[in-house]
């Protein structure tokens, strides 16, 4: 069997086994207690986002258990709830991979909306950079503020919190000017994820080799 038959077998095996994205969501938030990083499909996409585009590959299970709240045994076992969440997030990373290898300008994050139908890229946000910290040494160069393309993660981080719930670039000045930017800031999230996949693409890959 060609690779390429191969690929598409098991891309279809895998959509069969996946959980359905509208309960995949409930599924999270009834394992709160069990604290998954993710408990919304928008901070699930953000997390699912940061690892592709990331400075190094991650073995699935080190970034999916911890993102699902499942010990690695899950994957050993078709047919359960586990099982079919792990499918349906190794699903988005696929897309995610494809959509930014081929068609970068067709990436579009699942964003939350807030009461008034704005766009809330919170939980996005938040999902991407716990990823990140799952190995942010890697991600020191970025996050050098000398480094030129530093402002990559700024549509992204200044969305982002501390762990006691402080802006993760601290306070934002006052104004209506702030408040516009930070109302539009995640139009740049798709360009600066490409961006960004682009950067590290040179040493992701040589360590992989």
């Amino acid at each position: 069997m060609s690779r390429r038959r191969h690929s598409s077998s098991s891309s279809s095996s895998m959509a069969a086994a996946a959980m359905p994205l509208d309960e995949l969501e409930p599924w999270l938030q009834a394992r709160a207690a069990q604290h998954p990083i993710a408990t919304s499909l928008p901070m699930l996409d953000g997390y699912v986002a940061a690892i592709v585009a990331g400075p190094l590959s991650i073995s699935p299970p080190d970034w999916i258990c911890p993102l699902l709240a499942i010990d690695a045994d899950a994957f050993n076992h078709g047919g359960t709830p586990e099982f079919a969440a792990i499918s349906a997030v190794a699903l988005r990373h696929n897309d995610i991979s494809n959509v930014l290898s081929t068609a970068p300008h067709r990436f579009a994050p699942t964003h939350a909306r807030k009461p008034n139908g704005d766009v809330d890229a919170r939980p996005w946000c938040q999902g991407f950079h716990a990823a990140m910290r799952l190995r942010l040494t890697a991600w020191t160069p970025l996050l050098d503020i000398r480094n030129i393309n530093h402002g990559l993660l700024l549509p992204i981080l200044l969305h982002c919190v501390d762990d006691q719930g402080r802006p993760l670039l601290g306070p934002p000045r006052k104004g209506r000017e702030t408040e516009e930017f930070l109302r539009n800031a995640h139009t740049d999230i798709p360009d600066v994820v490409e961006a960004m996949r682009q950067y590290w693409m040179p040493t992701r890959y040589a360590r992989a080799r």
